[in-house]
């Protein structure tokens, strides 16, 4: 992981006055391999000349002018990079010391470090050190201070300014482009279409606090079908998941990110949508060594995670080929027979294989009768 590097800007304030200030807080950071950063500074170079000439791409110089954000934004994603971002809902916030800035920051502090450099110790992270970039002057600190050089040396924490680095600029216009998507002051009809150009660059959005209404507001309409129930067993699963799963190696870091692109797909881009393999690994292998391999993706990923509780279901058919959580009775049901597909026909083989050798040796040899097979025997009573 010493290859990744990764450069952060915020949207938003620690303000409370949320009719002039703003509903959302959002720490925007645009991830990649250092072998790709200077063919990926050359492109975005590139579009800041052509859409900013000798200005800097800057979200706020956009403004509402959605047209020409959809255009920019539709060129900057066929670049190299990730995105990993902190979205704070601070209406949702309890408490009165959270409207004191030392607070308020302390507390994304711990948000963005564990988001960040618990998925890649030893990211290298680079913010800009002009402007009114507070939390991230504070988030320098607090790296240095519970960083531990023991376990991760390889880290690294810059400052650069904007002016400098057209990487700052794409985290900025990244940040302030996921702002008009979730901040109540800013959200509009193309805010969807925002996030559905940025879909294939998303790899975490982690929301805070999380809210269980937020998969029923994505949609303009409720979609078919939808069983709100079971949605939230779903979600459930997943986010219980995520808060108890310890980071040991690998294996465990992909079971995590598999769940928060599973349930940031759910929320974010309808619950009918399945997240095809491809896609999956694709975001997975940001900042892995080895290759992802499909075969280990379905044992190692899919399967651990099915096994410790999370409720994903999956499909093999068209358009809807992938996984997500479940959200509809058709989805419990395609789980089940997808299951009752492939465990029967597998049942009634092994029934035949043992029914000839009983046959061939008058019953003195059965396969099936040591411990380990016990629950095979009592299926096939």
């Amino acid at each position: 992981m010493k290859n990744i590097i990764a450069f952060a800007d915020e949207y938003g304030n620690n303000s409370f006055e949320f009719s002039t200030q703003g509903t959302h807080f959002i720490v925007a950071s645009v991830i990649l391999k250092k072998d790709k950063l200077a063919e990926t500074e050359q492109y975005i170079e590139d579009i800041r000349k052509r859409h900013f000439q000798t200005g800097e791409i800057k979200s706020r110089k956009v403004g509402d002018q959605h047209h020409r954000r959809l255009k920019i934004l539709q060129e900057l994603v066929q670049a190299d990079f990730s995105i990993y971002a902190v979205v704070v809902n601070k209406r949702k916030l309890v408490g009165e010391g959270f409207k004191y800035k030392p607070s308020f920051y302390k507390f994304l502090n711990g948000l963005v470090y564990k988001e960040l450099f618990k998925t890649f110790p030893e990211l290298d992270l680079v913010v800009d050190e002009h402007g009114d970039n507070d939390f991230m002057r504070q988030f320098k600190s607090y790296v240095q201070r519970y960083h531990q050089p023991n376990l991760f040396s390889g880290s690294d924490f810059q400052f650069s300014g904007s002016a400098e680095s057209v990487m700052i600029q794409l985290a900025d216009f990244i940040a302030g482009t996921l702002g008009r998507c979730f901040d109540e002051a800013k959200i509009s009809p193309e805010s969807q279409q925002f996030l559905q150009v940025l879909e294939p660059k998303i790899t975490s959005l982690n929301f805070f606090p999380y809210d269980k209404q937020h998969l029923l507001q994505v949609g303009e309409e409720p979609e078919t079908g939808f069983h709100e129930d079971i949605a939230q067993i779903g979600v459930n699963s997943a986010i219980h998941f995520i808060d108890n799963k310890k980071v040991i190696n690998q294996d465990d870091a992909d079971q995590i990110n598999c769940v928060k692109l599973i349930l940031l797909y759910f929320n974010t881009y309808g619950t009918k949508k399945y997240i095809p393999t491809k896609q999956l690994i694709q975001h997975l292998q940001v900042g892995r060594e080895e290759v992802l391999s499909e075969h280990n993706f379905r044992t190692k990923v899919i399967g651990k995670i099915r096994d410790a509780g999370v409720l994903v279901v999956s499909s093999s058919a068209g358009e809807h080929k992938g996984y997500k959580l479940p959200a509809s009775m058709q989805d419990l049901y395609k789980f089940v027979s997808h299951g009752n597909s492939v465990i029967m026909p597998m049942l009634h083989r092994i029934a035949v294989f043992r029914d000839k050798i009983k046959l061939a040796t008058l019953n003195d040899v059965d396969i099936l009768d040591k411990d380990e097979f016990k629950g095979l025997r009592e299926l096939l009573v």
